[in-house]
This record gives structure tokens, C-alpha cells and sequence, in this order.
């Protein structure tokens, strides 16, 4: 063990490490098992100080950690050791530093993705306590759309719809322009509230909690519709962003996530680093495949939902091969983690050749 030292996270205690590293000599290479983050300041730091950096997947910590004695022991020192071993035994990929643009297009598919997952959770409760004090109206609309939101954020029980009639009701929602049939919404809320004369226990505290959720939920799609302009000019921006999404079911959200995922595309020397593709498992007799854990899981979402869009939209290079596969034996799942392996291949091609996807080419 030549140097052994906790650094503090802070310009001196990392400038600190810095310097200590240049009296040993040499050309050393960190590795790091945390990118970006709140890792982004020592990351950037060693960078700029010309330091060579390399990437230690957690999972390859973890599993080359039990290797040593006492394996099922964990700790700071422990792990430090483990990913110095895997940097001076393996070949791993370098840490190179990101664009403006890709730095910012992570920021904001990250928000996305939180707010998304907030709106899900959200839009699940409103369900289910409008199901309780009023069904026929949680049957008849479509909570998701903005205008069932305008609605009950202010007429949720069916005594509130009956007293307020169909003037009133046209009147609150007209507040909001460019609603689509609105009047059609009106006219199932009505005829729902006619339907129901029981007045639910507590549904006076259930219809406040639903207004609370539909005003949030309609501030959320406000602001998804604004990180959406943002992805979109980014992409704008970014020299991949059109012949990326010149690929059948890549759309703008998940071409900002392939983006944000993959970082610097010298990263990744063939499809296969990129696809993390599936492994030999053999034993005497016996072989056969399995995938891989290893790979961003993030990646492999977005290769699996790009290849379940371009079979949805009726993309007819993606369907035809998907119907080969079923035709194999293989279920729809399968058939389509098939697809998105062979579409890493299409969308990695298309990238290291600068051409945007053309359905004429064989290889597609």
C-alpha cells in the first residue's frame, strides 16, 4: 500500500490528494464507483488536473469484493482497496468529461423522470378516493387529461355537480383555453351526479383531497410541458439529437434519455459494450445463454421501450422482424428484448457511420 487516506470533498482536501498523487511519479489512473452526482466535483476536478479516469461499476466492486479474505465484510478502506485492484487488473472504461449540452439533458430527463413518477403515484391516489365517493365519475372520465383535472379541482361529489348545473361547470372550465370537449365532459359529470343520490361518509374531507391532487397534478403537467421544450432545444442543439431520433421509436424523451445515458459515445467500442450483450454459461454438457447484470439499467429501459414503440406505431422493419421471433416460440417479451438487441446494433452502426436510419438499407 503506498498511500492510504480518507479525502474531505472540498477544493482543499481534494487538492490536497492532487498533490500527493504527483510525488508518488508516475502516470496514475483513478477509479471512480460513483459518476456525476455529488461526485461531479471531485470528477471534475481531477480532470481538469489532467488526471486519467476510469469507471468502476458498483456491481463489479461488489462481486470482486467477496474475492477477498473475509469477503462478506464491507467498508470504506475495503472497497477503495477492491477498486484499486480492478483498476490495476482490468480494462475499464475511461470517465471522459460531457458537453454542456448532455450535462444539462440529464439534469432535465432526470427531473422528468422524477416528476413523472410523482404524477403516476399522484393520479393513482386521485383514482381510487374518487372511485370511493363518486364511481360513475371516475368510469366516465379520463383523469389524465387536463380538462377532467380543471374539473375536479373544483366539482368533485355529485351533490357539488348538481347544484352547480352545466352553466356554472362550462363557465370554470372555459377558464382554461384550448380545452377539447369540454362540453362532453360536462354532460357525463351531470349524468353521473343524477345517477348517484347516496352521500358517502366522509366525502366531504375525500372531495377537498381530490382537489388538492388534481391542482397538483395539473401544476405538474405545466411544468413537464416546460422540461419538455427544454429537451427539445437541447436536442436541437446536440449533434446526435436528429439522427438519433431518425430511428423508428425513438422519440424526444428517450432519445434525451439514450443521451444523457451513454454520455461520450467513444465509451462504447462495438453494440455489444453498448447492449451489455448476454453472456455463455457452460458446464460439461451443458450450455447456454443468460443475460448479463451488468450495463446501465437505465439504457436497457430505454432500448426495450424504443423497440415496444416502433412495434406499437406499426413501424413495418421492426414489426416484420418481432413476427419472426414469435413465429420462433418466443413470447412477446422476448421477442421484443430481440428487437432492441438488434436495434442497438442499427442505432450504434448509425452513429459511428454519421447516417441517419434508412428501412431501404439490408442491414436494417
Amino acid at each position: 500500500m503506498v498511500l492510504d487516506q480518507a479525502v474531505e470533498n472540498t477544493p482543499a482536501g481534494i487538492d490536497a490528494f492532487i498533490a500527493n498523487l504527483r510525488n508518488l511519479g508516475g502516470d496514475p489512473v483513478i477509479g471512480l464507483d460513483v459518476v456525476g452526482s455529488f461526485a461531479s466535483f471531485l470528477e471534475a476536478t481531477l480532470v481538469t488536473e489532467g488526471l486519467r479516469l476510469v469507471h468502476t461499476p458498483g456491481i463489479a466492486v461488489n462481486r470482486a469484493g467477496q474475492g477477498f479474505a473475509a469477503g462478506e465484510r464491507k467498508s470504506d478502506p475495503r472497497d477503495a482497496r477492491t477498486i484499486a485492484e480492478l483498476v490495476r487488473t482490468r480494462d475499464l472504461r475511461p470517465i471522459s468529461p460531457d458537453s454542456e449540452t448532455v450535462i444539462a439533458l440529464r439534469l432535465k430527463i432526470g427531473r422528468r423522470r422524477d416528476l413523472v413518477e410523482d404524477q403516476t403515484r399522484r393520479i393513482a391516489r386521485l383514482r381510487m378516493l374518487l372511485c370511493g365517493v363518486h364511481p360513475q365519475l371516475e368510469r366516465a372520465i379520463d383523469v389524465t387529461t387536463k380538462s377532467s383535472l380543471i374539473l375536479l379541482s373544483r366539482y368533485v361529489t355529485p351533490e357539488e355537480i348538481r347544484q352547480a348545473g352545466k352553466r356554472r361547470i362550462m363557465a370554470w372550465l372555459s377558464r382554461e383555453r384550448r380545452l377539447q370537449r369540454s362540453d362532453v365532459l360536462v354532460n357525463c359529470a351531470i349524468e353521473s351526479a343524477r345517477a348517484q343520490s347516496l352521500a358517502v361518509p366522509g366525502e366531504t374531507a375525500m372531495a377537498e383531497l381530490i382537489r388538492e391532487l388534481a391542482m397538483e397534478a395539473l401544476a405538474t403537467k405545466s411544468n413537464l410541458a416546460r422540461i419538455d421544450a427544454d429537451i427539445r432545444k437541447l436536442l436541437d442543439e446536440h449533434p446526435d439529437g436528429a439522427l438519433i431520433q431518425s430511428l423508428p421509436g425513438m422519440g424526444i424523451a428517450l432519445t434525451a434519455e439514450f443521451i444523457a445515458c451513454i454520455g461520450n459515445m467513444e465509451r462504447f467500442p462495438s453494440a455489444d459494450t453498448l447492449a451489455s450483450a448476454p453472456v455463455i454459461r457452460q458446464s460439461g454438457l451443458k450450455k447456454g445463454w443468460r443475460r448479463t447484470f451488468g450495463g446501465d439499467k437505465r439504457l436497457k429501459r430505454v432500448f426495450y421501450l424504443s423497440a415496444f414503440c416502433a412495434v406499437s406505431i406499426g413501424d413495418p422493419i421492426s414489426r416484420a422482424f418481432y413476427d419472426r421471433k414469435r413465429r420462433e416460440g418466443k413470447h412477446h417479451t422476448q421477442a421484443l428484448i430481440a428487437l432492441a438487441r438488434r436495434r442497438v446494433t442499427v442505432l450504434w452502426t448509425m452513429l459511428q457511420r454519421r447516417e441517419t436510419f434508412d428501412p431501404i438499407y439490408k442491414a436494417a
